[in-house]
């Protein structure tokens, strides 16, 4: 299916979420993780009015990068190694993947200016997810105090790959909570006002408990 199309449905769900959980479309980016397509799929993505694309790995960025430049704002959402933070740092808008002091000292040493990023929480507890553990999220914003190039817009979690709704819930609720917590604390480094969650398979989910940025790969380029 075209882009543009499955863009319109993933509208209407979108919509059908916010009315349900009483809030505005407005409230929620789409982000398309186009890890798995060609550029020109990618560039249909644009064509076709989606601002945000995330990519996940520094090659696919990059080659999508030199394609397509800064037409869309740009993403990093995958685990990003400390050595690969140099030739993506002056590409990427949004860094999804803080997990680590080391990981934030090196993006605020190569960086120009400030980059929003989100810290990314392993909230599903899932041995096989990276990202901190809840209870070590606000001890690491505080230690991000001195870094002036690290502006935490928001938190990431990735839910576990399930239809029970009870699961999924339960962890974008916590990632919520959390999210409150940080901004409780008033830190102009760490305004924390975006929930980067859900993706294909639970994003109107995610959209009623708060999310406000959606990653979505499959339903809307395709794999």
């Amino acid at each position: 299916m075209r882009v543009q199309d499955n863009l319109a449905q993933i509208m209407t769900q979108i919509s059908a979420a916010c009315e349900k959980s009483n809030r505005q479309t407005e409230e929620v980016t789409i982000i398309a993780v186009t890890k798995y397509v060609s550029l020109e799929r990618a560039a249909e993505a644009v064509q076709a009015g989606v601002t945000h694309l995330g990519e996940n790995r520094e090659e696919g960025l990059l080659a999508k990068w030199e394609h397509l430049q800064d037409k869309p704002t740009w993403h990093f959402i995958g685990s990003l190694q400390s050595r690969k933070v140099k030739s993506i740092i002056d590409k990427v808008d949004y860094i999804h993947s803080l997990d680590r002091i080391s990981l934030a000292k090196e993006i605020d040493k190569r960086a120009s200016h400030k980059i929003n990023c989100f810290v990314q929480v392993n909230v599903s507890g899932e041995e096989s997810k990276q990202g901190l553990e809840p209870d070590a999220l606000i001890p690491f914003i505080h230690d991000l105090m001195d870094l002036s190039n690290i502006h935490v817009v928001g938190l990431m979690t990735m839910a576990p790959y399930t239809s029970d709704e009870t699961v999924l819930r339960k962890c974008f609720r916590t990632l919520k909570e959390l999210q409150v917590q940080v901004q409780q604390l008033q830190l102009t480094y760490a305004p924390c006002k975006e929930l980067s969650m859900g993706m294909s398979n639970d994003f109107s989910i995610a959209i009623e408990e708060g999310a406000t940025m959606i990653r979505i790969g499959t339903a809307l380029v395709g794999e």
